[in-house]
């Protein structure tokens, strides 16, 4: 198969272009970036075709998707940085990529008639009670800019094209750009203490494995909604972060605090994040891997 990938410079597209050379998929990343801008590795992603691609740009979109002719698109690139969407100089930028942006994607795909993966967030959701959300949940309600344009990505997606997936995932870490792990293991080397929310519970998802998965979904057509993170039932950021600590060895005290307490984000975050996966298993596919090995395996490819 050929696929066309979007945001190969961050967390998740770097991953994708990798397990695609794995498996001998031809694929084609893009980015904003005139040349390949992720970690130099040495892996498959910088050696495959890549072009510097604005997806807000509609005719540069259509013109680079049917000129790769591919079957399918996963589509990673989006606005994810959180509080400074809730900017007001900001919202119309950020609804500008990752609404209007994927439109413009899910256009070339059906002018293709092919394949679209979109990624898609727990924030589509309020993150009120305890319940885990349901792929096919239509009770959105989401508490930020970042989680509403997300949304809109999903329903232009879902209103354009039949051959689509859209998988929603969260807590996201990989070997590429920034994440979670990698701030904290920092701060835990200069600090005696660091404070961690508890009382926001989910389950983190490793990009190396996810991706695995999402070449999995686009090597069938069993389309529609899933979720999609690591096994090793719901934790709390602070349960998270305790045990990544313990894995690398360190012993700075974690103390877990409100997000009241913490206070420190502007934009509102999901309290409940839970996701349920059993889609997954139910139309066949393999679930990730317990999060706790997950994170054993990042913390030995990271070099930290």
């Amino acid at each position: 198969m050929k696929f066309f990938v979007t945001g190969v410079s961050g967390q998740l597209g770097h991953d994708v272009m990798n397990e695609l050379a794995k498996r001998c998929h031809t694929g084609v990343g893009s980015g904003m970036e005139p040349v390949y801008a992720g970690v130099q590795d040495g892996s498959a992603v910088t050696a495959m075709p890549y072009l510097q691609l604005d997806i807000t740009d509609r005719a540069a979109v259509e013109k680079e998707i049917t000129s790769a002719r591919p079957d399918a698109v996963i589509h990673c690139a989006a606005w994810t940085a959180v509080d400074m969407a809730e900017d007001d100089d900001k919202v119309e930028q950020v609804r500008e990529v990752n609404a209007a942006g994927t439109q413009n994607i899910a256009d070339a795909c059906k002018k293709l008639d092919c394949k679209m993966l979109y990624l898609s967030t727990d924030y589509v959701f309020d993150g009120q009670g305890t319940e885990p959300w349901q792929p096919d949940c239509k009770d959105y309600k989401p508490l930020n800019v970042y989680g509403q344009t997300k949304l809109e990505g999903e329903w232009a997606v879902a209103n354009t094209l039949e051959k689509y997936f859209i998988v929603r995932i969260a807590w996201v870490f990989g070997l590429n750009g920034k994440n979670f792990i990698k701030t904290m293991i920092h701060v835990g080397k200069t600090h005696d203490t660091v404070r961690v929310v508890n009382d926001q519970i989910g389950t983190p998802t490793y990009c190396v494995d996810l991706a695995r998965l999402l070449v999995d979904m686009c090597e069938t057509e069993k389309y529609g909604y899933y979720h999609a993170t690591n096994e090793g039932g719901y934790i709390s950021w602070y349960d998270f972060c305790c045990e990544f600590y313990r894995q690398y060895g360190l012993t700075t005290k974690v103390i877990p605090v409100t997000t009241e307490e913490y206070g420190l984000s502007k934009a509102a975050r999901p309290r409940n994040s839970r996701l349920d996966k059993s889609k997954l298993v139910e139309n066949g596919f393999t679930p990730l891997p317990d999060w706790r090995d997950a994170v054993a395996r990042y913390l030995k490819e990271a070099n930290l």
